[in-house]
Order: structure tokens, then sequence, then C-alpha cells
């Protein structure tokens, strides 16, 4: 064989190959790109109208320019909406609620995640009589409609001394929040490699051992999902803390509904722009600081059943 042909085979076999890269301005980027500029600005448009009329003054948005910045900032909204807002005889703003749902929501979360963490690591691992049962019975408890029992929780709840008070609530949702978030461990921990857990057991390691020194550690993806998922809830609920708890005991969401419909006065719109997003603010920066690890909690937690 010819050097020429040696060069030319030589010179073809080193040629790229494989699909032809795509134009970047082909009609399926188009069209991908155009649907998620849409849902960004349809999602980020309400928050920048909030945020901009939370800055400006009662005689500026009553110009009609919803979306035009602010003139001259202002921040007093912000910290009437914290400190000073009225409802009904009480004065306070948001401090007193925000304070009600940190202790709601530390307690609520912290114990449903640890019992559900321990519930999912022993239906995936420690096979006992009816436990098939006992997890289906979970998996209905994660779909009955919240509505429907408020009034057996009410009575079950006034008869342990604990109704309208903030232990009461966090009972409930660390009740509610369980059965979700035992499915999310249980799928979870049956992802991770089964020798782990029989290398543990023939080394002679029991239950508690298994779970805290091998289980958890490699668990922080789903521990973080949890969390986030039962932050978000708690923190939003609205429905569980108008009825079981009284007004001194009212976490943030309902102080909120109650200085947005307040009647005494005039309508600030500043200020309950400034409170909405005070009320919103702790979820947010918990899932953008914590976001990727949601997504690899969510990802692991949820391909196996």
């Amino acid at each position: 064989m010819s050097d020429t042909a040696i060069t030319a085979r030589s010179a073809a076999s080193a040629e790229p190959r494989g699909p032809k890269p795509r134009r970047a301005l082909s009609r399926r980027n188009i069209i991908l790109y155009g649907l998620l500029i849409f849902a960004a600005v349809y999602y980020l448009l309400p928050l920048y109208v909030m945020f901009v009329t939370s800055l400006k003054g009662m005689p500026e948005i009553r110009l009609g320019n919803i979306f035009s910045p602010p003139v001259e900032i202002t921040f007093e909204p912000w910290v009437k909406a914290w400190a000073t807002a009225c409802t009904g005889l009480n004065c306070d703003g948001l401090s007193r609620g925000f304070w009600n749902s940190v202790r709601i929501t530390v307690p609520s979360t912290v114990i449903s995640i640890l019992i559900a963490s321990i519930n999912g690591y022993a239906l995936a691992n420690w096979r006992f009589k009816g436990s098939e049962v006992f997890f289906t019975i979970l998996i209905v408890g994660a779909f009955i409609p919240y509505q429907v029992m408020i009034y057996p929780i009410v009575i079950v709840l006034r008869e342990m001394g604990v109704y309208g008070t903030l232990t009461g609530l966090v009972i409930v949702h660390t009740i509610f929040g369980m059965p979700i978030l035992t499915l999310l461990f249980r799928n979870y921990f049956t992802s991770l490699p089964e020798e782990l857990f029989k290398a543990a057991r023939i080394d002679g390691a029991g239950f508690w051992q298994i779970y805290f020194r091998i289980m958890a550690p490699m668990s922080l993806p789903i521990f973080v999902v949890a969390m986030i998922l039962q932050i978000t809830g708690i923190w939003n609920d609205f429905l569980f803390g108008v009825v079981f708890t009284r007004p001194e005991y009212y976490p943030m969401t309902v102080q909120l509904n109650n200085i947005v419909n307040s009647v005494q006065g005039v309508k600030e719109y500043n200020v309950n722009m400034a409170a909405t997003l005070l009320t919103g603010a702790v979820p947010l920066i918990v899932y953008f600081v914590s976001g990727r690890l949601f997504v690899r909690g969510i990802a692991a937690g949820a391909v196996k059943g």
C-alpha cells in the first residue's frame, strides 16, 4: 500500500465521529428556552412587584405604576410589618408570629424526621411480622385529606389538655409529617448497598449501631429533603395554625392573614407586601442554601418503592 493511501486512511480514521452538533439557535432550543423564560417570568414578576411595592411610600403607590422601581426607597413598611402593624388590639406586627413559628417548626421538624428515619430504616432493613401492613397504613395516611380529620383531632387534643397550645400544634405537625417522610426514608435506605448492612450484622452490630454509625451518616441528602419538606410545610401552614392555637400562639402565616385583611384605617399595600416577603423568607433561604442536596435526595429516595 502506498504512503498516500496510508496517509488518507489515517486522516479518515482521525476524523471526529458521533452525531452532528446541534445548532445553538435550532427550533428545539428556541422552543425550550422560550418556555423556560416564560415560566421564569411568570413566577418572578409577582415577586418583583411585591419587592418594589414594599420599598415605596403610599403616595407613590397611589400613582398606579406597579412595575416601576421606587423613586425614593423607604424601609419603613418593612419595619412596620415586623414590629408595629396592628391585628385587632395587638400592634406588634409579625414579630410575635415569627417566634411562634420558630417554636412550632423546630421541634416538629426534628421529632418527625427522627421518628420517620427510624421507621424507614426498620422497614427497609429489619423485616418484622406485619411490616408490610404497617407500611401500607402509613402510605394510606399520607393521602388522607387533612380537613376530614380536623374535628377528631380537636377532640383528642382537648382530652389531652393541649388544645390551643403550641404543644398541641407540634404534635399535629409531627404526626401528619411522618407518613410521607417514612416513605422517603424507606426508599432511600432501600437504595443503599445491602452489603453494608449485612457486613455490619456479621461484625455484630445491632439495630442502633447500624443506624447511627452507617445509615445516618450516609443519608445526608434524604435528611435535607425531609428537613426542607417539613420546614416549608409547617412554616407555610395556615389551616392548622388557625384551628389548633389561640391568638397569642398564632404562627406567622395567621398573623400575616390578619394584617393583610385588617379593616382598620388605610389599606397599606407596601406594608402588606413587606409582611408577605418576610413570611416567605425563611423557607426560601432554607431551600436556596440546601437546594442541591434536595435534588439529590429526591432522586435517590423516589426511584425505588
